[in-house]
């Protein structure tokens, strides 16, 4: 076979898949339809749980080069609202919330590719594919490559889920607002403003003394599906955008350069399924909506991190029927994650774009809320940093759920030190140091009560044990179920 795993799309979510593919030890190349990369800065923002699963790769080395590029900020937003959550109690070795344009997460994801020699084709406009029991056959006009498996990564627009003939229900854009990247010589004092009469506008720092607007007037909103099609088309030059924002702010904010500009609505949309044969959907080519707080780009890596280590299984004959087309497949967890993340963006479009004294009310309710920093702050604060993310688990114990990056006894940190294609075992208190079916990693810390844990390559438990139930039967058990039979 030509290639184990062609990957068609070589922005953040493409690029990640490959990276974690290779590391699992697939032969994996990536396909482009643009001749070379572009410079919009589409999305701008990383959350912990991101960075977390990027964090196995070269060692840390990406993270540590992305953390460096961007803005650390401690605390994210929600529908732009006054009051923010604060990320600095997370329990994750990234508090914070990570500025840094798409730009840039791509050069540096593109450059750990290029060092781990990793093929990237630009210009290479997928057009059609036939797959059969032993492959898929991809087709540009280019010519034709051929691949055990097929990974569509290539937008909202995507080629691929087009070929699949898959349906990408939902609801069309009813908002349409503006966002571009500025320079300014006055920044407001608050970051997020909002007017009943007026409408509202976000200004956030991004590395470089570059900010990034967002917002709507009240034009922009209650559209029909027509008019937000031909809104969308009309992105506004600098001197309009001067004019958007004398009309929302009171003057231009001295902006003294525009970088770019475009517009965004809360189109929502999400694919019937993540899986055809041996072609498989992540990011935007399985779920589309309203881009807000960078959900879009973060939801997408995460997709990734779900798929590589199951289809790298697969590719290799190791993998169960449960995480082929079962209850831990990527489907069945990674269509969950995304129905949510559409009705928490709709939930934000309305709360950001609903210009009346109702919208008043209810976005000084959920500010309220927030500030006490209680229930309702924990509720969003996990899910927006992704790290209360969790998957179903059949026992309803800690199986599906995010493990900690513990210290570990010997050294470094458990996120670190997962195995790219099989389980790790962790120790959380008395376990011998071997056991029957090989070497245990011990924890200097706790987690949920638990003696034991059997942690997938992403980061999730695969099972979980107390004290009391843990035994090498009960272990050896849950192990047999994730290989192969």
């Amino acid at each position: 076979m030509e290639i184990e795993v062609a990957v068609i799309g070589a922005g953040p979510v493409g690029m990640a898949t490959a990276a974690l593919l290779h590391r699992a030890g697939v032969a994996v190349q990536v396909f482009e339809a643009k001749p070379e990369r572009v410079q919009q800065s589409k999305a701008t923002t990383i959350h912990p749980r991101t960075l977390e699963v990027l964090d196995c790769l070269a060692d840390g080395a990406v993270t540590e080069r992305m953390v460096e590029a961007g803005n650390a900020v401690p605390a994210a937003h929600f529908a732009a609202l006054p009051d923010r959550l604060s990320y600095e109690k997370l329990d994750t070795s990234f508090p914070f919330v990570l500025q840094l344009p798409q730009p840039e997460t791509e050069r540096l994801l593109a450059r750990h590719l290029a060092e781990q020699g990793i093929p990237v084709e630009f210009g290479w406009k997928f057009t059609t594919l036939d797959q059969d029991d032993e492959g898929v056959t991809i087709t540009s006009g280019a010519g034709t490559r051929r691949a055990r498996y097929v990974v569509g990564a290539d937008g909202a627009h995507s080629a691929v889920r087009h070929a699949l003939g898959l349906g990408f229900p939902g609801s069309p854009a009813s908002c349409m607002g503006f966002l571009a990247d500025v320079r300014l010589a006055r920044p407001p004092a608050k970051p997020h403003n909002w007017d009943l009469e007026r409408g509202s506008y976000s200004v956030l720092p991004l590395p470089g003394g570059v900010y990034r607007v967002f917002g709507n007037e009240l034009c922009d909103t209650g559209l029909t599906p027509e008019d937000a099609a031909r809104r969308q088309a009309e992105i506004p030059s600098a001197a309009e955008l001067r004019d958007i924002l004398g009309r929302l702010a009171g003057d231009d904010l001295c902006l003294t350069e525009v970088l770019w500009t475009s517009r965004a609505g809360d189109t929502t949309r999400h694919a019937d399924s993540y899986r055809a044969g041996r072609v498989f959907l992540a990011g935007d080519a399985a779920h589309v909506h309203l881009p807000a707080g960078g959900q879009g780009l973060n939801v997408g890596v995460q997709d990734a991190a779900n798929l590589a280590w199951k289809l790298a299984a697969e590719a290799s004959g190791r993998a169960p029927r449960r995480i082929v087309d079962g209850p831990q497949s990527y489907d069945a967890e990674r269509r969950p994650i995304a129905a949510r993340l559409a009705a928490n963006t709709l939930a934000q479009a309305g709360l950001m774009v609903t210009f009346t004294p109702a919208g008043k009310a209810l976005r000084d309710m959920m500010s309220g809320l927030i500030c006490r920093d209680g229930d309702t702050a924990d509720e969003l604060r996990g899910w927006l940093s992704g790290l209360d993310v969790s998957y179903a688990a059949p026992d309803g114990g800690l199986g599906g759920r995010r493990v900690p990056n513990l210290p570990l006894a010997h050294g470094g940190t458990l996120h670190r030190a997962l195995q790219p294609d099989r389980l790790t075992l962790v120790a959380l208190g008395p376990v011998p140091e071997t056991r029957p079916h090989g070497e245990v990693v011990r924890s200097l810390r706790g987690w949920e009560g638990a003696a034991a844990v059997l942690v997938r390559p992403d980061g999730y438990a695969a099972a979980a044990w107390s004290a009391e139930n843990l035994s090498d039967e009960a272990i050896a058990a849950e192990i047999a179920g994730w290989e192969a039979r």
